[in-house]
């Protein structure tokens, strides 16, 4: 294992389209990030919430988390990453952004990322999930859900909202049984010095037409080590969201 110092970062913001105060929406009776912030305490020491809102910041002491602010103008959560670490002194050689929507993380998975820092040639490190071919061709066709080429070393070749790779002759409803296909898992690790370079990068023409970050970082010739994780996570994106992690939560007794 390597001796790399780790800082967890949790970008947080209330104005999500989609559902706004969503880290503030209560699971069980315990607001969201409360819930992410404590799963991922299993697995790092130095953990921030960093957000642009004053009331998710107060919420995030009151539980007796760390939290910084920053800017509101951050056109992703890697951008809102890189200021928090500056402001905090870049006290540490890799950064691990984990979502603030997934209040169920495992710990096992932010420790799968680190172990991708074994190999000192990776710049930055993100997760796969192995596409199950039961779930069928509509579900890995689903746009939202991007999907990951990667090498005989397991470094990402490519990211697409579309099915890669093609699978020629075949028709599309068999394309799950006769491929290994991976899913993206939304979970980034950098290390510092890179971090600082990829967020003062122009938007790549891939990223522009995919809006897929981590292609703007390919195009730039920064190497992504993947690590495959087999945990199940609930994300929330949107109020009924919430309701199926109410259910998971009486389910798993948790």
């Amino acid at each position: 294992m390597n001796n790399l110092r780790y800082i967890g970062i949790i970008p947080a913001r209330y104005a999500s389209s989609r559902f706004p105060g969503k880290p503030l929406a209560k699971i069980g009776g315990v607001t969201m990030i409360e819930r992410v912030w404590n799963q991922v305490l299993k697995a790092l020491d130095n953990v921030y919430v960093a957000t642009d809102d004053q009331r998710i910041f107060d919420a995030v002491e009151s539980f007796g988390g760390n939290a910084v602010m920053t800017g509101n103008h951050h056109r992703s959560g890697t951008d809102r990453c890189e200021e928090a670490f500056n402001t905090l002194g870049r006290n540490a050689d890799v950064v691990i952004n984990i979502q603030g929507d997934e209040p169920f993380i495992d710990p096992r998975q932010i420790e799968a990322i680190k172990t991708c820092f074994d190999d000192p040639n990776v710049d930055i490190a993100t997760l796969v999930r192995e596409f199950n071919p039961e779930n069928g061709y509509e579900a890995l066709a689903n746009p939202n859900t991007p999907k990951v080429e990667v090498n005989a070393a397991m470094y990402a070749m490519s990211f697409s909202r579309s099915v890669i790779p093609y699978i020629r002759g075949c028709e599309p409803s068999l394309w799950p049984s006769k491929h290994r296909f991976f899913t993206h898992v939304g979970m980034y690790a950098y290390r510092g010095e890179v971090l600082s370079k990829i967020t003062r990068l122009p938007q790549s023409p891939l990223e522009i037409a995919e809006s897929l970050e981590q292609l703007r970082w390919l195009e730039n010739g920064f190497r992504i080590k993947v690590g495959i994780t087999d945990c199940n996570t609930i994300g929330i994106d949107t109020p009924s969201d919430l309701e199926a992690a109410e259910k998971y939560l009486i389910k798993e007794n948790i």
